[in-house]
């Protein structure tokens, strides 16, 4: 097993910078046990990226990332043929060609003794492993980020069903290949879209909200360990206010600490409606959010 315990999973992710949760914890533990992919959901800014990152590093486990989009397909993602090295080698073996077609009588002829030929074109040597096919040809284990999923369209979720139950890809000319190491499979979404019962069957489900203060503190501390504990008192603080108001996007722990970041440039050690004021931009991504906030600064820091 890749891990003992659940508290061996806080620990180690810690060390390389990851603080998680129990339920987090948990959640990893499990699916490293049992194989099974994480499907990991959450607003944007969450820290499910990160977590892959963190299992990758603490592993030691090279990391390999698919990033999904609309119109992702199987090329992209599985493999592609190199036609141009195909179409170099052809030029190269030219003679060979020749020799081969030699006497033959028609062009049916001709096709047929190339098509008796056609394995070595069609062969491991031209292929282009694209993230899927990387992952499960590894000869060492990694760890598989298939990073928003929920950006690319039902019919890529739907190829992905046989990877993750069988983890084994079809190849019509190489015929079907088996993972050589399971790899530790981390899925994310935005909640873009839902994702369909038959992908949550396959994974176990983590839901990263945003943290809590007294873990968004510590979160804090070891990102930026030189900050005044007096002053992420104060920002935590002020961040929670500010997830209470009706913003389009609430701050996540990543605006937490590019704020607190921004605040140690500027040399500010403490808050006041005014650095709120100048340093919104790091929190808000809207200007409607910005200005609803910067209306709000007193109230924000009145209980902190």
């Amino acid at each position: 097993m890749e891990f003992q315990s659940i508290e061996e999973v806080m620990n180690r992710l810690e060390k390389v910078g990851y603080i998680a949760s129990k339920q987090i914890a948990t959640v990893v533990f499990l699916a490293a046990a049992t194989k099974k992919p994480i499907l990991v959901e959450g607003p944007a800014g969450s820290g499910k990226t990160e977590l892959a990152r963190a299992l990758a590093k603490c592993l030691k486990r090279k990391k390999i990332r698919l990033q999904c989009y609309e119109g992702l397909d199987e090329a992209k993602a599985l493999y592609e043929w190199e036609y141009a090295k195909q179409l170099l080698y052809t030029q190269m073996i030219k003679e060979k060609i020749n020799d081969l077609l030699a006497g033959a009588t028609s062009i049916a002829e001709a096709v047929e003794r190339i098509a008796d030929q056609e394995d070595a074109f069609f062969s491991e040597r031209f292929i282009l492993a694209r993230p899927l096919l990387q992952a499960i040809s590894s000869d060492n284990p990694v760890v598989l980020l298939i990073d928003e999923i929920d950006k690319a369209d039902p019919e890529f979720e739907a190829f992905l069903l046989e990877l993750l139950s069988d983890f084994q890809v079809s190849i019509p000319e190489l015929g079907v290949k088996k993972a050589v190491h399971i790899p530790l499979v981390v899925l994310t979404s935005n909640n873009y879209r839902d994702m369909s019962d038959a992908l949550k069957r396959r994974c176990i489900h983590l839901y990263i909200d945003y943290p809590k203060p007294e873990l968004e503190k510590r979160i804090v501390g070891l990102k930026i360990p030189d900050i005044d504990s007096r002053l992420v008192d104060r920002l935590v603080s002020a961040v929670n206010n500010i997830r209470n108001l009706d913003l389009k996007k609430r701050p996540c722990i990543s605006e937490t600490l590019d704020w607190a970041q921004s605040l140690m440039v500027l040399q500010i050690d403490d808050l006041t409606p005014q650095v709120i004021s100048d340093t919104l931009n790091v929190i808000c991504k809207y200007k409607a959010d910005a200005d609803l906030v910067r209306a709000a600064a007193e109230k924000i820091l009145c209980s902190t």
